[in-house]
């Protein structure tokens, strides 16, 4: 059996924001006390789409990397390291791109809606096409077993199981795995055995969820079978041998209810951000002018909060009695909208000082930084090493 391990990147784009703190970084904090956790700059996603002028990739990476340590992300308790300090990506990607059936990549429901909104850009590259399963690498290479995604990411998880799967299955069979498995089989006792059979047949030929649930369970409860049959019946049922990389599996986060200063999602291209470590004068001032509720045009009219972009922010920085005092007052004209403003400026201030007050050794001192990192893709490097020693070895390509 293999560790529970959690990954996951971003791509580095320079400054980040409340969004990317309220919609990844929160839950990266939370999720290195509960497990063995690796976070990596996707620098060489970056250049799928900015092939063109990678100029910018590096400082953008260490811009952001100061911003994960100043939200609290820990390297004594996650690794943290860059993608392409870690060559071992690379080899996997370019192993499994052999096996890898075009047209699962076409597939991929991000490739053409990225091709639409991106549609200024020449996305018709080979490293496009191919971005899906340099994900699935970075994944596969770790064999995490936990990937903290949104909904809409879901699909490339699916996609990197069936990856996983379909190598597995070409690669991890040991010499004589099929008749080694039909001799477990017999160890099952004729009726257990003749139920795993019906089972393993709903699976792999009608593809049937319920049969290879019902399969593993039986296998579960068998008393009398090594740990060696025991493996080799868990993948003769699923169709595939010996497990060399894991089928990893999504851990769902809400999607970031952070609006922008507009009330839309926050963005950099919408220019609706507030930064992660922001000026306390520039905070103070892009929450001030923010639009209210367009009701409200004298400070006499009485106003609705669902209608108004501060009232989101008070949905995720204030309390109840003060988003009780913000309900009554708007609708009352009781407050006006300076007021109600003042609560979340003071909110955001008080978070973001903490940030600040983390972010400024690294700021001092950048070796810091680059110490955390070169100590990070040497840990990253040794599991990814580990890996490809394996997959290797099951391609018959390690040559000893």
């Amino acid at each position: 059996m293999f560790a529970e391990r959690v990954l996951s990147g971003m791509r580095p784009t320079g400054r980040l924001h409340l969004g990317h703190y309220h919609g990844v970084l929160k839950n990266w904090v939370k999720l290195q006390a509960e497990y063995p956790c690796l976070f990596f700059a996707a620098d060489w996603h970056a250049l799928t789409t900015d092939y063109d002028n990678p100029k910018g990739i590096e400082a953008s990476v260490w811009e952001m990397i100061v911003d994960w340590l100043a939200a609290g992300v820990d390297p004594a308790q996650a690794t943290i390291f860059i993608q392409s300090r870690v060559p071992e990506h690379a080899e996997l990607h370019l192993l499994m791109s052999m096996m890898t059936p075009q047209g699962w990549l076409e597939r991929v429901p991000t490739y053409k809606d990225q091709q639409e909104k991106l549609s200024h850009k020449d996305l018709s590259t080979y490293g496009f096409l191919g971005y899906p399963l340099l994900m699935s690498a970075d994944i596969l290479i770790y064999r995490a077993d936990k990937v903290p995604v949104g909904e809409d990411q879901l699909p490339h998880v699916e996609f990197t199981r069936e990856l996983a799967r379909r190598f597995n299955h070409m690669y991890g069979r040991e010499p004589g795995f099929e008749e080694k498995a039909k001799e477990a089989i017999k160890k099952l006792g004729s009726k257990r055995a003749k139920l795993y059979d019906e089972f393993r047949t709903r699976f792999q030929q009608n593809g049937d969820e319920e049969g290879l649930a019902l399969g593993k369970a039986l296998l579960e409860e068998a008393q009398n079978l090594s740990m060696g049959d025991r493996e080799r019946l868990y993948g003769y049922l699923e169709g595939s041998g010996k497990m060399i990389l894991v089928e990893p599996g999504a851990l769902l986060t809400e999607a970031s209810r952070m609006p922008g200063l507009d009330g839309q999602k926050m963005s950099k291209s919408y220019g609706n951000t507030i930064f992660l470590r922001e000026e306390a004068e520039s905070l103070n001032k892009k929450i001030r002018t923010m639009q209210t509720d367009p009701a409200r045009v004298r400070r006499t009219d009485p106003g609705d909060p669902e209608k108004c972009p501060v009232w989101q922010f008070h949905v995720i920085y204030s309390d109840e009695p003060t988003r009780n005092w913000v309900t009554q007052g708007c609708k009352s004209a009781g407050i006006g909208c300076i007021e109600c403003k003042q609560p979340v400026i003071d909110a955001v201030l008080k978070e973001q000082d903490a940030m600040r007050e983390r972010a400024q050794p690294y700021l001092d001192d950048p070796s810091l930084v680059k110490s955390i990192v070169a100590d990070g893709c040497d840990k990253a490097r040794k599991l990814a090493q580990e890996t490809m020693r394996e997959v290797r070895d099951a391609m018959g390509l390690s040559y000893s």
